[in-house]
């Protein structure tokens, strides 16, 4: 059973920049698909970034080009670097990664705050 758990959260103004971090207790290597969700207040868990493989990568249209999702297999993290945040970026942000036709493994979140 690998555990995947989620830093960097906090508090950030409008325009900051913030890298959130989810460590896997185990190796990631075995992860096809490693991303980040995030849940608003009021609202559903939605998409924000994903890596599937090596190398491809997709980003909900609101945070293309201020966003960034990274993997570092050697140190089995994966990364989301925040950049220009707004205040819709306020949210828990929760990570996952699964095996190729497996149920994903996910954290138990990390709260981001976007206030001015």
């Amino acid at each position: 059973q690998v555990q995947v758990v989620e830093s960097g959260g906090g508090s950030v103004q409008p325009g900051g920049s913030l890298r959130l971090s989810c460590a896997a207790s185990g190796s990631i290597l075995s992860f096809y698909t490693m991303g980040w969700y995030r849940q608003r207040p009021g609202s559903e868990r939605e998409l924000v970034a994903t890596t599937i493989g090596e190398h491809w990568t997709n980003y909900a249209d609101s945070v293309k080009g201020r966003f960034t999702i990274s993997r570092d297999n050697a140190k089995n993290t994966l990364y989301l670097e925040m950049n220009s945040v707004k205040l819709e970026d306020t949210a828990v942000y929760y990570c996952y990664g699964a095996r190729m036709g497996a149920q994903p493994y996910w954290g138990q979140g990390t709260q981001v705050t976007v206030s001015s």
